[in-house]
């Protein structure tokens, strides 16, 4: 098992993750040949199905999100491409 530290959007009982490469990111590589990964928060897990996000427009509203929460200052200085989004559900 591959463990990486990721930010993450929770949103009316959505939990969207930001690849910070967008598509040229490993784990999101991963993540399309297998859908399936744990996830761990503050000692909460849950196993989840990761689906990619690829439609511009909501990609948009997930990247907005992110620079809501974290601010657009640090989501520009640690994310490097914005082409894709990860939506992952409960399994």
């Amino acid at each position: 098992m591959i463990s990486n530290p990721v930010w993450f959007v929770f949103e009316d009982n959505k939990l969207y993750l930001l690849p910070v490469h967008g598509s040229e990111t490993q784990w999101y590589r991963n993540v399309l040949r297998n859908p399936s990964i744990r996830i761990d928060a503050r000692g909460e897990e849950g196993d989840f199905h990761a689906a990619p996000v690829t439609e511009p427009e909501l990609v948009k509203s997930v990247i907005a999100k992110f620079r809501e929460k974290y601010g657009a200052d640090d989501v520009k200085k640690y994310y490097s491409k914005f082409d894709v989004a990860v939506l992952a559900d409960p399994i």
